[in-house]
């Protein structure tokens, strides 16, 4: 039971969780998830923390099949610029490692940012906060769950 899950139960938010065996050669966490889970890559997204220049971390939760254009976060974040934070800075600010990091479930609450793109879909599959277990839930409760902005970035 991750911190993730246990948050969804408290919260009565419907949920399934999915799981599937992690290759631990693999880096690419979010494409193994579409892969072993046979599951649309725009309906699945990753969670970024970045770190923006003024030394604040943030959330970008984003469609696995699409790269984070960081001038748009940026902006989106009113931050000057962001950056990809450090492994252990992630660690420190959410409880979870790289390649499970769910964006549910933090020790802190950091500003959390959705593309635009999940309000399409019923569903949304995110990391329920350790590789090889996915969470599927609708974009309108992680929004409430994480107190999200969605945008485009």
């Amino acid at each position: 039971m991750t911190p993730a899950i246990e948050l969804l139960k408290k919260q009565n938010v419907p949920h399934d969780v999915l799981s599937y065996q992690h290759d631990a050669n693999t880096t690419r966490y979010g494409q193994e998830a579409v892969e072993k889970l046979n599951l649309n890559s725009e309906q699945v997204f990753k969670t970024l923390v970045l770190e923006t220049s003024e030394g604040k971390l943030i959330v970008a939760v984003t469609p696995v099949s699409q790269q984070v254009n960081l001038k748009q976060l940026a902006k989106l974040s009113h931050a000057k610029k962001v950056a990809m934070a450090s492994a252990p800075k992630v660690q420190a600010a959410t409880g979870y490692i790289l390649g499970g990091v769910s964006p549910l479930g933090q020790k802190k609450r950091l500003p959390t940012f959705i593309h635009s793109s999940a309000i399409a879909f019923n569903t949304v599959y995110v990391s329920a906060g350790k590789r090889g277990l996915e969470l599927a839930l609708s974009p309108t409760d992680l929004k409430e769950q994480t107190r999200a902005i969605y945008g485009d970035f």
